[in-house]
């Protein structure tokens, strides 16, 4: 049998009114940055003041707000969208915020280990283009970026600029080909002690890792990524559809 909700523990209930919260704080809910006050909140979540106070705790904790003597609780951290529903690159993702660029800390060719070639279909042996970046958003580090570039695709990149243009739209340019899908996966890790000096954050601190194979439009894989991103600067987001594709195509 289920606890009524009357009964659950402060913890609990503060982790409630902290997810929401949450979510209004990435999308700019909140006028000037200045959240409302604990008795506004309370009646809102039909919580306690302290159960209030327990939740903003969580999201300071986090780095999102923090209280201003004579102002209040304001929004300290800006939490950028990255929206999964379309192939692109950081700036085309994050232009309406900012400048992107990017310190290139590796570019060239190298063998590749068997896995990342089998990935790319190449035969052993064969060469890739590896391409190391740090990505920065208005001169914040936002994520590292590893990426392996088949030899004919990658190699025309290495006279491009790397620096101040995405990838995606430098292999378009530079191929003539349109990019089409890409299989990505997507997982939270710790900051390890090399990650975390280079992005900036403590170690231990949350990273979102992105795996990406992108592809030509003709099905070639071309483009394989390690990405590691600051997650306490990027959030995830996109639209699922819970449609069955083969009933959506079949008539009553």
């Amino acid at each position: 049998m289920s606890s009524a909700p009357e009964r659950r523990l402060r913890a609990d209930r503060a982790r409630q009114a902290a997810d929401v919260i949450r979510r209004q704080v990435v999308r700019r809910a909140f006028p000037a940055g200045v959240l409302p006050d604990e008795r506004f909140l309370a009646a809102e979540f039909s919580a306690s003041r302290n159960t209030i106070r327990e939740a903003l705790d969580l999201l300071r904790e986090e780095g999102l707000i923090e209280r201003v003597p004579g102002v209040g609780t304001v929004v300290v951290t800006e939490k950028y969208p990255h929206g999964l529903t379309r192939l692109m690159g950081l700036a085309e993702t994050l232009h309406e915020h900012g400048e992107v660029a990017n310190d290139i800390r590796a570019a060239g060719p190298i063998k590749p280990p068997s896995s990342v070639a089998q990935r790319l279909r190449l035969a052993d042996g064969e060469q890739v283009v590896y391409v190391e970046r740090l990505r920065r958003l208005n001169g914040l580090p936002l994520s590292l970026d590893l990426t392996y570039l088949a030899m004919d695709v990658g190699r025309p990149l290495l006279d491009e600029d790397l620096r101040n243009r995405d990838i995606f739209s430098l292999i378009e340019q530079t191929s003539g080909q349109r990019l089409g899908a890409a299989a990505m996966t997507l997982e939270a890790v710790n900051a390890d002690l090399h990650s975390s000096a280079v992005l900036e954050v403590p170690r231990g601190a949350a990273l979102l890792v992105v795996e990406r194979l992108s592809h030509f439009a003709d099905g070639r894989p071309v483009d394989l990524e390690f990405i590691r991103m600051r997650g306490d600067r990027l959030t995830m987001s996109t639209v699922l559809d819970r449609c069955d594709p083969v009933a959506a195509g079949s008539g009553a």
